[in-house]
């Protein structure tokens, strides 16, 4: 009975022995590919086995896999019944370059023993034409029987099954108020990529990106007329109507890549042994990866002009709240004060760059630092916007910084809101005015010891009797200037004033100063990836220059105003059309992501001849 039994387990041992040297990996792929065109890379295993390692793939794009099927067959052969199984993993793939590549080992383990492939190289070349996406995938039953198959028939892709919608959260709204729309790809096939060719211009709005680059969109599930969808969101997207009426969401350009099955036709003739294993059910099908451009729906925005638009009112729509600090209550004349003001909440914070605050005027005031603290997500752009000023007061008393006004249309009221800062009062002491000098210590007189002195040589300096200093006209001309200085600067200080008084007039001054100052920005952004930052100084220098230079609200700013603006003031139509053209394509450039260094240069140049050429019509 022993000797039996260990028999027996030799001869098992044997039979997994002889099971493992006969397991191989087999690869099936086409030797040479166009650049560009998809094929499928096929590996066998004809045994049972575990732990499959893919091989590499570098340099080539893996667009879909593995794929796995499982075919067994069994057979008599006098009288023997002998069988088979074949486990096969596809792999879709393409190469974007000419070259050669290697596709690596691939590994399992078969009754504890591993086992690996040989590495095969493909050659990618422009010129090979269109081959068989297919070529190389193989079959169980050889090439005869291949080449007797008919070709594959692959699932079709409709617009039922395969689309894409935009859906805005708001159809009707006020100029200045956030619409989000979203892009959503409903499938009822397997997807493997999309890729967004054209983002709309969404000309008339201000466009803000919401969408997570660093995240994968999440499918899920959705019911839409009875049927079944995996839904994903693409982008999303905050927009801020600048105009007023009817305006169009151009349509969003995508193509998709889809991973359908294909079943081969069936044998028109054939052994009864050869249909019945073309059955799905024995690996009869594959898959197939198939593009397919989609463009979305357009949407209408009606979009609502505001109420009647109150005093100390520029532009900002949405729901804020506004705060202010000073680093210090007391100090000297002749030293600085920081006085910062901060916006914050949901709204159109990007485009709110003016703040009319009333300060002192014995204090000089610097051009405040504005730093933005914007947060887009999911639920739209919220954050805050930070101004610091720099303030030095000249000269000393007790001065009060007044309260900030900021007056806002609130989009859940609909109405407009004013909210108010503390105020401050301010005591100056007064400055420190010495000046630093080098000591000189007084001479002692020292008698001489010489009794007498010597006579002087030289032409000698004599006055007569009576002329003094005093009363002189040298002393009438240094006694009076001091006093013709304070009143040249009495005058100077109200003339100064009475200008600034008149803030349509301080604008009309600046509007240049401030507009190249905003370009000088943006030059040193050209050499940088910062394209948002960038048109965000174009867009701002140009419409903020026609809005100081015409005395326009910001919140009324269009093409058509401007238009109407130039034909008035009779600029010539040449200059009036080169700045219509100007502004129509710095608005559509913020749309179009990725533009090329030499692209920004031009939007520069055009923006900066555009400012020159209208200051040189309105002299």
């Amino acid at each position: 009975m022993k000797k039996t039994l260990a028999a027996f387990c030799v001869m098992l041992c044997l039979a997994l022995l002889a099971t493992a040297q006969n397991a191989r990996i087999t690869v099936s792929a086409p030797q040479t590919v166009g650049v560009g065109q998809q094929f499928q890379v096929q590996l066998k295993v004809n045994a049972e086995h575990s732990n499959f390692k893919a091989p590499s793939f570098k340099g080539l794009n893996h667009l879909g896999g593995p794929y796995t099927s499982h075919s067994s067959s069994i057979s008599f052969i006098n009288g023997r019944q002998t069988s088979s199984i074949e486990i096969s993993y596809t792999y879709i793939l393409s190469a974007s370059n000419e070259g050669r590549f290697t596709i690596g080992s691939a590994s399992c383990v078969v009754d504890g023993k591993t086992i690996s492939s040989d590495p095969i190289t493909i050659t990618a070349d422009k010129s090979a034409g269109n081959h068989n996406a297919n070529n190389g995938g193989g079959n169980a039953w050889g090439n005869q029987r291949q080449q007797a198959q008919q070709p594959q028939q692959s699932t079709q892709i409709t617009d039922k099954s395969l689309f894409v919608r935009a859906i805005a959260n708001k159809s009707s709204v006020y100029q200045g108020e956030e619409v989000i729309v979203t892009y959503r790809l409903y499938s009822q096939v397997q997807l493997r990529q999309f890729q967004i060719e054209k983002l709309p211009s969404n000309k008339g709005f201000w466009s803000e990106d919401l969408t997570d680059e660093s995240a994968n969109p999440q499918g899920r599930e959705e019911i839409v007329n009875g049927q079944r969808y995996t839904v994903y969101d693409i982008r999303k997207i905050s927009l801020f109507p600048q105009e007023t009426g009817t305006l169009t969401l151009s349509p969003i350009n995508t193509e998709v890549t889809a991973i359908v099955q294909t079943q081969r036709a069936r044998q028109q003739s054939g052994s009864i042994f050869d249909i019945f294993f073309d059955d799905p059910f024995f690996g009869g099908s594959s898959y197939q990866a198939v593009n397919k451009k989609l463009t979305s729906n357009s949407v209408s925005i009606n979009v609502k002009s505001l109420p009647t638009e109150p005093d100390g009112y520029y532009g900002a729509v949405g729901d804020l709240s506004v705060k202010s600090s000073v680093d210090t209550k007391k100090l000297k004349a002749n030293e600085a004060i920081t006085y910062t003001l901060t916006i914050s909440g949901k709204g159109n914070l990007m485009l709110i760059d003016n703040v009319d605050i009333q300060f002192p005027p014995s204090f000089d005031v610097y051009d405040p630092k504005i730093t933005p603290n914007i947060k887009r997500s999911a639920g739209g752009v919220s954050g805050s916007k930070t101004f610091e000023w720099v303030l030095i007061p000249r000269s000393e008393g007790k001065y009060t910084i007044p309260a900030a006004n900021l007056v806002y249309f609130n989009t859940i009221s609909q109405t407009f809101v004013t909210k108010s800062t503390e105020s401050y009062d301010i005591d100056v002491a007064k400055g420190d005015g010495s000046v630093t000098a080098a000591n000189t210590a007084k001479n002692n007189v020292k008698l001489l010891n010489n009794d007498i002195e010597y006579i002087k040589t030289g032409s000698a300096s004599l006055h007569r009797k009576g002329d003094t200093f005093f009363g002189s006209p040298l002393f009438w001309i240094l006694f009076l200037l001091p006093v013709a200085l304070a009143i040249a600067a009495v005058i100077a200080i109200r003339k100064i004033n009475h200008r600034n008084a008149d803030l349509g007039a301080v604008r009309l001054r600046k509007a240049t100063k401030q507009a190249k100052k905003r370009l000088r920005k943006a030059e040193k952004l050209l050499a940088t990836n910062d394209d948002e930052q960038f048109y965000v100084e174009i867009y701002q220098a140009i419409w903020g220059y026609v809005s100081d230079k015409f005395t326009i609200p910001t919140s009324q700013l269009s093409s058509e105003t401007i238009q109407g603006v130039l034909e008035k003031k009779n600029v010539a139509e040449n200059v009036k059309q080169t700045i219509m053209q100007t502004i129509g394509e710095v608005d559509f450039a913020r749309f179009a992501p990725g533009d090329s260094t030499s692209k920004k240069q031009s939007i520069y140049n055009q923006a900066m001849q555009m400012i020159l050429d209208l200051e040189n019509q309105l002299k």
